[in-house]
């Protein structure tokens, strides 16, 4: 079995995915030694695809759990790029559990969460938002821009049902597929626009709209199935 080190430094976990993947990888590791040790292309591809067959079977069969470390100053990490191979036919409920979704930007945050379920190839119908209660410098803002959401989504066929809590902490996205998604900080990881001062709001900048060319701050994602999380 790989040490934690060989897995963070290893080319193949560098390839199909970071973190713990390489420890879930047990059925592949005779491919994996014979991927590192081949050097013609041909038959790098042949392992390559082999390798990949196998994640794509152990996602299927909720036995995948990937931890993603995302560095900061890092580009490249929209909801899209992350959460898009575990958004697949079949699902039709999301839950997003939050404490921070309440000021104009993380409200942004969740409505661009929100139009990435919209394009993808799932027929999402409801979509379940907890999150912290509403403060007072906030309570006004925030009402309003969740039922303008609610009510932009509703002409999309979809439900937003929004529930507040003043003792959550915890952040993670829940598919009724079954994947479990747990973001460090949340929606909320990526940073402020690098502008100068003047021309606050920054409102036209490269990465303002597409969220895969914003920088992101240090964050951690793991992401698992709950047919491999313990029942209790």
């Amino acid at each position: 079995m790989y040490s934690q080190v060989q897995v963070k430094t290893n080319p193949v976990c560098q390839e199909f995915g970071n973190g713990k993947l390489l420890m879930e990888l047990e059925g592949s590791l005779n491919m994996i030694t014979v991927f590192l040790a081949v050097k013609d292309d041909s038959k790098k591809v042949h392992y390559r695809e082999k390798i990949k067959d196998h994640v794509n079977k152990l996602k299927e069969e909720g036995k995948y759990h990937e931890e993603i470390k995302i560095a900061d100053s890092s580009t490249g990490f929209s909801y899209e790029s992350l959460l898009k191979p575990y958004i697949r036919d079949g699902l039709t409920e999301v839950w997003v559990q939050d404490p921070y979704v309440r000021h104009v930007h993380q409200l942004y945050h969740f409505l661009r969460f929100c139009e990435m379920l919209l394009k993808c190839q799932c027929k999402v119908k409801t979509i379940h938002l907890l999150t912290s209660g509403r403060g007072k410098d906030s309570s006004a803002q925030q009402t309003t821009a969740l039922a303008e959401i609610k009510q932009s989504l509703q002409s999309q066929n979809v439900c937003l049902d929004v529930q507040y809590s003043s003792t959550i902490h915890d952040r993670e996205i829940r598919f009724n597929n079954g994947w479990i998604i747990k973001i460090s900080g949340g929606l909320d990881y990526f940073k402020k626009p690098k502008v100068p001062p003047k021309h606050f709001p920054p409102l036209f900048f490269v990465g303002y709209c597409d969220y895969d060319l914003r920088e992101c701050h240090e964050t951690t994602v793991d992401i698992f199935h709950t047919k491999h999380t313990k029942k209790t």
